[in-house]
């Protein structure tokens, strides 16, 4: 690269003004990833990228338009920003559209004590595949797997940095590093997989290889010979793994953009109860070596902990500057972008309130249900809520796992599910998304 991220971005500025932009924002992005693959102790794919992406978008008066390049050529800046001013001249007119006053931006940040990259060397391709041979080789030491789909490894180093028109410009870098494993148990219409993959921004956080691949056999084990469960209403758990896609509906619901359409199931429920008294969700941008991270949102703005949901109660949506514009609100900091779209609002690192019984106490409190813990499909109406998912995991009986279960669906309302769940104290702290496992009560189960 011949010229820096910031470089990059004041060049599209200074075209865009030239080009007759009345505001501009710009955006820069550098990426370095590789990625390994091996199958039966020996290479089987081995990739590696590395590129620069240019974004950006220009406003004149209530009209705006976005354009994208990887050509970093000064001949390519200026024609994307005479491209942007053409299309804004004929696009629309957005009466909500435009840039953060200066008093709204960011003024200062600490980037260091976010810790988003590692300072540490990048892993050789020879590293990552000694990764993932030692995890395809953990997961063959299970007994009772006959088979190991893949097993991989990867490190990413990318970097971003934003520019606007209204004087904010600033930037950081991410690291991160992982590793994963599927294994396969059973032979023909008889095998079951399961899968175990970790990720960390500091590869010295990254648990072993071999533990990964261990667990990803175990797991596979697990699931042999699984049965469909019964039909009728039951409660279920949601296994910690996909626990925090259930919260991920929640958190979609109230995201700026369907508040300001109309289409969520929760556009009504501003300071209503949406959660069991005593949880709460807690979004916190701050948080060091966590992927979700960072100084500033996509608009310039400071990103600040906030509380979503408190004691159970709705308190704030989630919003960029053009959907609060809209709602009559303030931004929450909440503006994500890439290079080729005007920012839109994204929830960051959020933390449901973690509950006082175990997952195993939990699941001997729920009688007879279900542990799930993979889901295939989706559908969920936004507007109403109502949530039908395949699924498969566990069978409980009086308590106790008697064995696994597949084929089978579970569907509920979604208010009525998050309205009654009961949380462990599982929740992983590195995960962006820290949402332990939660027991729902009374869900339909489609098996036999």
């Amino acid at each position: 690269m011949t010229a820096s991220l910031e470089t990059l971005t004041q060049a599209l500025l200074d075209a865009a003004r030239a080009a007759g932009a009345e505001a501009a924002d710009s955006i820069a992005v550098s990426g370095d990833s590789q990625s390994i693959e091996v199958l039966n102790g020996a290479l089987e794919h081995a990739e590696r990228s590395e590129g620069v992406d240019l974004g950006l978008r220009v406003l004149i008066g209530r009209r705006q338009a976005s354009v994208s390049s990887s050509d970093l050529r000064p001949e390519t800046i200026q024609a994307m920003a005479e491209r942007a001013v053409a299309m804004a001249k004929e696009a629309p007119e957005d009466p909500h559209c435009g840039l953060a006053d200066q008093s709204q931006l960011a003024k200062s940040w600490d980037v260091d004590s976010l810790e988003l990259a590692d300072p540490s060397t990048a892993p050789t391709p020879a590293e990552l595949q000694a990764d993932a041979l030692e995890a395809e080789a953990a997961a063959y030491a299970v007994k009772g797997i006959n088979q190991v789909q893949g097993a991989g490894a990867g490190y990413s180093r990318s970097a971003i940095h934003l520019a606007a028109s209204n004087g904010f410009t600033g930037g950081y870098e991410r690291t991160s590093r992982s590793t994963s494993c599927v294994a396969i148990t059973g032979e023909g219409l008889s095998m079951e997989r399961d899968y175990n993959g970790e990720g960390r921004i500091f590869g010295a956080d990254l648990p072993s290889a071999t533990e990964i691949g261990r667990i990803a056999g175990e797991r596979a084990i697990e699931r042999a010979n699984p049965k469909k469960p019964p039909t009728g209403a039951f409660p279920v758990l949601f296994d910690e793994r996909i626990s925090s896609g259930l919260i991920g509906h929640l958190v979609a619901a109230i995201n700026g953009g369907s508040i300001a359409r109309g289409s969520s199931w929760l556009k009504d429920a501003m300071g209503e109860l949406v959660l069991p008294e005593g949880l709460s969700l807690v979004e916190d941008p701050h948080r060091a070596r966590v992927s979700g991270s960072k100084p500033f949102d996509a608009e310039g703005l400071p990103t600040s902990r906030r509380a979503v949901i408190k004691d159970g109660i709705l308190q704030s949506w989630t919003l960029d500057l053009a959907t609060a514009r809209k709602l009559g609100l303030e931004s929450t900091g909440n503006a994500a972008r890439g290079t080729s779209a005007p920012p839109s609002p994204a929830a960051g690192n959020l933390s449901l309130t973690q509950g006082t019984n175990t997952r195993d106490e939990l699941i001997a409190m729920m009688g007879t249900g279900m542990i799930v813990t993979s889901m295939i499909g989706s559908s969920i109406n936004a507007n109403t809520g109502d949530y039908s998912r395949g699924a498969s995991g566990f069978w409980v009986e009086n308590g106790v796992i008697t064995g696994p279960v597949n084929e089978c669906t579970i569907a509920g309302n979604l208010r009525e599910m998050l309205g009654s769940i009961r949380p462990a104290n599982d929740g992983r702290a590195h995960l962006s998304r820290i949402v332990p496992s939660l027991l729902v009560e009374g869900l339909t189960i489609a098996g036999e």
